[in-house]
């Protein structure tokens, strides 16, 4: 039985509205990029490094939004295609500092044109007046994302937050 607060039609769904987004943004980004390019998280872990060349692994983890288990597993693969270089950093022998390497530096800018051309088929879909609004609208979700996941981080840290 179904209460009038349930979802009756999926196309009012925002959750799945986007999801189904994600999927034509990345049928787009494949038909530009190719096959044979980086992968869109490849990519993003390319160009935050490009644009924060020493950043840490944990930093990039804040940066892409790409959860730690899956961003040290992307940064193992593109280190063995020669992609990235990791070292211990000086100041924590723990932590990685993060560099692309010349063969990195070339396949970044191999897929940037296809990244670019992604982006501008996908705001493409909707009205000139519309384009910028649907950008504010996802990155204030993108914020509250991360504004929740750092009160995670403090909860945890001060012992408040739930045990993983």
């Amino acid at each position: 039985m179904m209460t009038s607060g349930e979802i009756k039609d999926l196309n009012k769904s925002p959750y799945h509205l986007l999801r189904r987004a994600w999927q034509f943004a990345g049928d787009i980004y494949a038909q530009e990029v190719g096959e044979n390019g980086l992968t869109h998280r490849q990519f993003t872990v390319l160009l935050a490094v490009e644009q924060n060349e020493g950043a840490s692994q944990t930093d990039l983890v804040s940066l892409t939004g790409i959860d730690r288990s899956t961003l040290a597993d992307l940064v193992s693969r593109l280190i063995k295609r020669g992609y990235l270089q990791r070292r211990r950093t000086k100041e924590d022998a723990r932590a990685n500092s993060i560099r692309l390497s010349a063969a990195g530096r070339r396949a970044l800018k191999t897929a940037q044109p296809g990244a670019n051309t992604a982006d501008r088929k996908l705001l493409r879909v909707l009205s000139t007046e519309r384009r910028k609004e649907f950008v504010s609208a996802l990155a204030e979700i993108s914020e509250a994302l991360e504004e929740a996941l750092n009160g995670e981080h403090a909860e945890a840290v001060s012992g408040r937050g739930r045990r993983k």
